[in-house]
């Protein structure tokens, strides 16, 4: 059944990929001795290019100062190799301390600051920040993907699905393995209703039955909630979360003392990490065999190279996680933000937060490497959905957890954008 859900799997498919990998993969060392094409270093010297990251640190569970402590790295490796295409970077990192009021100052401060854009940044405020961005023009390129406005402003260039693409590739995922009912545990709230409509959508062609199970913001009761999931440990019955780090950890703990002997797990990728599995005991633990849901490839897929090669310079006790979905998304969007700059410095234009949006708005395709499809935000890539239309990357990637580590289930990517648009199962 996974063969016949959208899998770029063909050898041709898999070539043209590893294609792009390979230009892709030099493209920030590239980047990073371009300070001739403009000028030399004397247009490096002069050419300033402010750009902010925002992220909670310090706020308990919400945190993911891995993001900044990233976009801090980048910074430096752009200035120890003398700029790109003849600016200078200027990496400003805020603290947005995951209130509504700490994300507006975040927003303000990159106003300020004359930022070009807002870069590889995570916060669930974006009610309280984008109006402020989209007042000054800024663009915001790669968010995580947690609110609204970030897939509806004009503004807003999301590199990823968010949480519903990963929750409908969930429900293909457990479907194609088998599973004939689902119990879905997700936060009580607005978005968590939105999940489970979409969840709905991807079993519905198969008529498996859900179970939604929700998990209170505060305070949750995750015994009661683990077994309300697993109910009678039926044969072929599947749990799937989409909760946060911290209350996954929680959640299995429970259905670890459960010890159900049929019901197979699943998972989105954010709850369940690498360092989750690590948590929980690895190849001994509740999450072995479970299959994972993720916007990108594997932690250790060789994509990620150029990302572990960039952290090698992070100081001791450094927050940053390659396997953290929030790290990953943050790199991915400073792929695109200077591929989109290199195609600006070819065809002689200033870099501005102006000319920063007209190219990702033109429709041209960006290469991220293998970690996405080629991305873009025009006109025909928008999903015709009047809450999402800024989704423009629908593709998700099937993984599972083999012996202790997160591994491909299956190569290539899978389109899950039928079930966010509501439309009829491809055959």
């Amino acid at each position: 059944m996974a063969g016949r859900i959208g899998r770029r799997s063909t050898a041709g498919t898999r070539a043209g990929r590893a294609g792009r990998w390979a230009a892709a993969a030099a493209l920030l060392p590239a980047l990073l001795d371009l300070t001739g094409c403009a000028g030399g270093a004397g247009a490096a010297e002069n050419a300033a290019v402010t750009v902010l990251t925002m992220a909670p640190s310090g706020s308990g569970s919400a945190d993911r100062s891995g993001s900044t402590a990233l976009a801090e790295a980048i910074g430096r490796s752009v200035s120890a190799s003398g700029g790109f295409g003849g600016h200078r970077l200027h990496v400003l990192t805020c603290n947005e301390q995951d209130t509504a009021e700490g994300a507006a100052a975040c927003a303000r401060q990159a106003v300020d600051a004359h930022a070009v854009a807002v870069i590889g940044s995570y916060s669930r405020h974006a009610e309280d920040f984008m109006p402020t961005l989209e007042a000054a023009g800024i663009p915001y390129l790669g968010g995580y993907g947690l609110s609204g406005p970030e897939f509806s402003s004009p503004l807003s260039y999301p590199v990823a699905g968010g949480t519903p693409a990963l929750i409908a590739g969930s429900g293909r995922q457990l479907v194609a393995a088998g599973c004939k009912s689902i119990a879905l545990v997700r936060p009580d709230n607005r978005t968590g209703d939105t999940l489970t409509r979409y969840l709905s959508g991807a079993l519905r062609p198969a008529g498996v039955p859900l179970t939604d199970v929700k998990a209170a913001e505060k305070g949750p009761d995750f015994a009661a909630l683990a077994r309300a999931a697993v109910a009678g440990d039926r044969k072929d019955g599947c749990v799937t979360t989409a909760l946060g780090v911290e209350q996954t950890r929680a959640l299995l703990d429970a259905y670890r003392k459960l010890a159900p002997a049929r019901t197979r797990l699943g998972a989105v990728l954010g709850g369940v990490q690498q360092s989750v599995v690590d948590a929980t005991g690895g190849k001994g633990g509740p999450l072995e065999g479970a299959l994972v849901t993720g916007w990108y490839p594997p932690e250790s897929s060789a994509v990620w190279d150029e990302l572990r090669h960039t952290l090698q310079g992070t100081p001791a006790g450094s927050p940053v996680d390659a396997s953290d979905l929030g790290v990953q998304t943050t790199w991915v969007a400073y792929q695109v933000f200077f591929q989109a700059a290199d195609r600006l410095a070819s065809a002689g234009l200033p870099l501005t937060a102006k000319t920063l949006r007209n190219q990702l708005d033109s429709g041209d395709s960006l290469d991220t490497g293998g970690v996405t499809p080629p991305l873009d935000w025009g006109m025909a890539s928008m999903l015709p959905s009047a809450e999402s239309p800024r989704l423009t990357n629908t593709w998700v990637t099937f993984q599972q957890v083999e012996n202790g580590r997160l591994a491909q289930q299956q190569s290539g990517f899978v389109d899950v954008r039928w079930v966010l648009t509501g439309k009829r199962a491809p055959q």
